[in-house]
């Protein structure tokens, strides 16, 4: 098991409130309120748990440009009352910004006990094995 700190562990709660919050959001028919603070929580989560300089470095690299703007873009328009314009823009940006992160986290939700027996059904094996190539192959 790895050690984290209290700060790391905030982290972790506030990022899993955040998709909570992010998934309520777009359940409820883009909730704009629900969808805003999913972001805030998700990014503060990020922050805690990899520190304020990693998070900005991350997020302001140069060949990641078009990511983060598509990211805080997509943001910037949920807040301004086009939650469904928003989130489209928002999972293009989440998408650049963590398709290195996709293989990782399909091999890891494969050995969870419920999640791994539906990603290996038939149809969902062979996206998740495309997905993951794809993604290898452009990282």
């Amino acid at each position: 098991m790895i050690p984290l700190s209290d700060f790391q562990k905030i982290g972790i709660g506030l990022s899993g409130f955040g998709v909570i919050f992010l998934i309520l959001g777009t359940v409820l028919f883009f909730d704009r309120g629900l969808l805003a603070m999913g972001n805030i929580l998700f990014i503060a989560g990020v922050a805690f748990v990899i520190g304020m300089e990693r998070t900005f470095k991350f997020f302001f690299q140069a060949r990641k440009a078009k990511a983060t703007g598509c990211f805080i873009g997509g943001i910037l328009i949920v807040l301004l009352g086009f939650p469904v314009i928003g989130m489209i823009v928002e999972l293009y940006g989440f998408y650049l910004l963590f398709k290195g992160f996709l293989p990782i986290a399909v091999n890891f939700l494969r050995r969870v006990p419920i999640i791994g027996n539906v990603l290996n059904l038939p149809g969902l094996r062979s996206l998740m094995t495309r997905v993951e190539e794809s993604s290898s192959s452009m990282a």
